[in-house]
């Protein structure tokens, strides 16, 4: 395929992301500037089972690199789990012309990439999840925005708490990883942070004994951030009540971390990660995912990315103990 005009598809899968459009946007321009056709599938992986396709031109992506969510719509599909569904699903893209997918979504998203792959159809995956927990990659779209969001919703609980002399404990989103809750915490400057990859049950004594301790030397208001993986956020807050005596108020912040106009580096970092998915596909490539590594954007083969283990962020949790205390 390499120079030759062709077909490409563009999905978005799994959990939506602030900058899927940004994406989005990047791929069909780029597509377009090659002289390629582009399909919209809409609804993921669920979309391209139906064939729920979409003409799309320059003229269809305007004005979509501010808004958040996905024009393409997601979904999660257990369908195309099967053989059965992969199989279906890259049918689907010979009867359509359909040459290569570019796949915007995390991790499961990746490993439906490489199945429809398999079935040979040329695919590239590009990152968008808020979770930030693809390994190849320091960057993930979304990530940004979610943090901004949750930042802000932390720093007005902590006006009320102030308020109210309580202490606030507050879960973010992030699936299993901790990241959103580690850089929300540096950014809101919070008295301890929980996170899953090194949580343990005497954390939630060390809360209590921290929060004790504070407020004998004089300070009245609180905030701890609990992560999605961990959840029983409002156990915490019960036991830390219990604990210290202060009145402790849990909030579950949810989904509005994954709406929203995206940040600035959401949308310039995801137009630069959808073009080049496309640069890939006109050069002849197949099965890589875009990533961002080391202050460059680069690619590596899907099964290397999903081999990869990501962990947080360690010097960043040694910072946020130097200065919580």
């Amino acid at each position: 395929m390499d120079g030759k005009h062709m077909t490409i598809g563009v999905l978005t899968s799994g959990g939506d992301a602030p900058g899927m459009n940004a994406a989005i946007r990047a791929v069909v321009r780029t597509a377009c500037g090659y002289g390629h056709r582009v399909v919209g599938i809409r609804r993921g992986f669920v979309g391209l089972l139906d064939e729920d396709f979409i003409e799309m031109d320059a003229m269809s992506v305007s004005d979509i690199i501010s808004r958040g969510g996905t024009i393409l719509n997601t979904s999660r599909c257990e369908e195309f789990k099967t053989l059965e569904g992969q199989q279906k699903a890259a049918e689907n893209c010979r009867k359509h012309g359909i040459d290569g997918v570019v796949v915007i979504g995390g991790d499961g998203s990746f490993r439906g990439a490489e199945k429809l792959c398999d079935q040979g159809i040329r695919t590239i995956g590009v990152p968008g999840t808020i979770d930030l927990d693809i390994a190849c990659t320091e960057y993930t779209i979304g990530f940004d925005t979610a943090t901004s969001t949750a930042m802000e919703a932390a720093d007005k609980l902590r006006d009320t708490s102030g308020s109210h002399e309580r202490c606030s404990i507050i879960e973010v989103m992030g699936r299993t990883a901790g990241h959103i809750a580690l850089w929300c915490s540096i950014a809101n400057g919070s008295e301890y942070v929980l996170l899953p990859e090194t949580f343990e049950e005497a954390d939630i004594d060390r809360v209590i004994e921290k929060v004790n301790t504070k407020r004998k030397i004089g300070k009245k208001h609180h905030i701890i951030v609990n992560a999605e993986g961990i959840g029983r956020t409002q156990e915490f807050a019960e036991r830390i009540e219990e604990g210290t005596g202060i009145e402790t108020r849990f909030t579950i912040l949810g989904h509005i971390q994954r709406g929203g106009s995206p940040t600035c580096r959401d949308r310039v970092y995801a137009s630069a990660m959808g073009a080049r998915a496309v640069d890939l596909l006109h050069q002849g490539q197949t099965s890589r995912v875009v990533a961002y590594c080391h202050g460059e954007f680069t690619d590596y083969s899907i099964s290397a990315a999903m081999d990869m283990q990501k962990t947080i962020d360690h010097d960043f949790d040694k910072l946020l103990h130097k200065l919580s205390r």
